[in-house]
């Protein structure tokens, strides 16, 4: 077996390029398939709300299932096949991930050089609102109610106490590496809780 990284209690295979491993978050199993409730599990992991969390569980995979399982018939428990999750790529974004779900650190760097204007290294919410008005296809309303979705959560999930989205939250974000980041600070926290209350 390859060397692997922790992902949710679980491993990520190490020649998942970014998007996969953005993807395989969610994979709570490590079987290379997601289920709605596993999306579920992993966005309740991650701290949102079990009513964000079960719309994007139903949402999501409703929306990627058949995109990611080409030629393969439809399937009520919408599964979302990680390695096939280039499939799913949406109109209207950045393009840090390139065709293949690749990370490509020059047009990362474009979201920052371009509309990080209040801070060399975070965006505010009124930035993010910009860089998604820029990066609009004509008619592409798929794609733009998907990016404003991805990046309306991330946001949410990260910013800071000053309301700033940093560059490293959002790097972390193309690879999923900020998700389990956030995962682990949260499993800490409720320890400490639940220490804390045996005293």
């Amino acid at each position: 077996m390859s060397p692997s990284q922790k992902k949710g209690g679980k491993s990520v295979k190490e020649e998942y390029n970014a998007l996969e491993k953005h993807v395989a978050f969610f994979d709570r199993n490590g079987d290379g398939i997601i289920y709605p409730w596993e999306t579920y599990q992993g966005f309740r992991a991650l701290g949102a709300g079990r009513l964000l969390s079960a719309f994007a569980g139903l949402f999501i995979n409703m929306g990627l299932s058949q995109k990611t399982r080409p030629g393969m018939g439809f399937s009520l428990l919408f599964p979302i096949e990680v390695k096939n999750s280039r499939f799913g790529i949406h109109g209207s974004h950045t393009d840090a991930y390139d065709k293949n779900g690749r990370f490509v650190e020059s047009k990362f760097e474009e979201i920052f050089d371009k509309h990080a204007r209040t801070h060399r290294n975070a965006l505010t919410y009124k930035e993010v609102l910009g860089l998604l008005k820029t990066n609009r296809d004509p008619k592409d309303f798929g794609g733009w109610i998907s990016a404003y979705a991805e990046w309306k959560i991330l946001y949410e999930l990260c910013k800071d106490k000053d309301g700033l989205l940093s560059r490293e939250a959002v790097k972390g974000a193309y690879d999923g590496s900020i998700f389990r980041k956030l995962e682990k600070e949260r499993l800490s926290s409720s320890h400490k809780k639940k220490e804390k209350s045996r005293r």
